[in-house]
């Protein structure tokens, strides 16, 4: 498989980036990235873009399956606007890109408590990239919704320590639960096992099904 990824500079992208190198199925990993990548590999194809120019790589989109885990914070864009620039309309462009050349799978990150019409922005607005992809022309389309991300960040954040700290001790309560952390190399994982399955049609995993995706499979009975 021809796998494209946007994203793979982020928390959640470049533990994907590292898994699909690793993994024999796929023969070619193309990622669009804002910034070089400080990672080189016998099957790894970068593109610096710049996504708000879809005339200069829409073309480049080609392949079988498009992995979408870009995103930014309120903080690093500097307002609801650009984060909904980053988070939606370069990611919804990306996506129709595909489509349109014909790409079969579409494996998306979203977030837990994701919905249109949320009063929260944040929500909101992946609600709406959730219902937006959902209506492109794709084979098979999987949308993960993780609950808080933990993994190596590369930019220190404390607030973002201290409130990881906080949901893990909170999401051993059952009210919690499904809020609780989950770490970026088993939503990783979970994305490649999404794009495996060839049965067409569309899936949303929820955080626990999320963890659930990229378990072992379980050995059958003797």
């Amino acid at each position: 498989m021809i796998a494209n990824i946007i994203g793979a500079t982020g928390l959640t992208g470049s533990a994907l980036l590292l898994q699909l190198l690793d993994d024999e199925r796929f023969t070619t990993v193309r990622a669009f990235v804002r910034r070089p990548l400080y990672v080189t590999h016998p099957k790894l194809e970068t593109h610096v873009i710049e996504f708000k120019q879809p005339d200069t790589w829409r073309h480049l989109v080609q392949g079988d399956v498009l992995f979408s885990t870009l995103g930014t914070t309120i903080r690093e864009a500097g307002s609801q606007e650009a984060q909904y620039r980053v988070d939606f309309e370069y990611q919804y462009a990306f996506a129709r890109a595909a489509a349109d050349n014909g790409l079969s799978f579409y494996v998306l990150v979203s977030s837990v408590g994701a919905n249109a019409r949320s009063s929260n922005f944040y929500t909101r607005m992946k609600g709406e990239l959730d219902e937006a992809v959902q209506k492109l022309p794709f084979q098979h389309i999987v949308i993960l919704r993780p609950g808080f991300l933990d993994g190596e960040r590369k930019i220190s954040r404390p607030a973002e320590k201290i409130g990881l700290m906080v949901m893990r001790l909170a999401g051993r309560l059952p009210f919690f639960r499904a809020w609780r952390p989950i770490h970026t190399d088993i939503v990783a994982k979970a994305m490649i096992r999404g794009a495996m399955n060839t049965a067409p049609g569309k899936v949303i995993y929820t955080l626990e099904e999320v963890f659930e995706l990229a378990a072992p499979p379980k050995s059958s009975p003797q």
